[in-house]
């Protein structure tokens, strides 16, 4: 049924509508606007790519025995 989907005449009524729709003026603005979007899209996969992935799950090693952790509250004096 679709074998012959997208053929010549298809992409003529495509570009009729688009210039009926949006005007010959608007069209170049939006076409680079587009590329624009696209050359944005394209470097921030590639940098995505690139920078190295960060780990899964840090573990950080047990405190010595009779260490105070650091994240542990200190008791504080209240003023009088």
């Amino acid at each position: 049924m679709l074998r012959n989907a997208l053929e010549p005449w298809h992409l003529i009524i495509v570009v009729v509508v688009l210039v009926v729709v949006f005007g010959s003026k608007k069209l170049p603005d939006m076409a680079r606007a587009l590329g624009k979007s696209a050359r944005i899209l394209k470097s921030e996969a590639k940098a995505m790519k690139e920078d190295p992935a960060p780990p899964a799950s840090v573990q950080t090693p047990p405190p010595a025995p009779g260490a105070q952790s650091p994240i542990t509250p200190t008791s504080v004096e209240s003023p009088r």
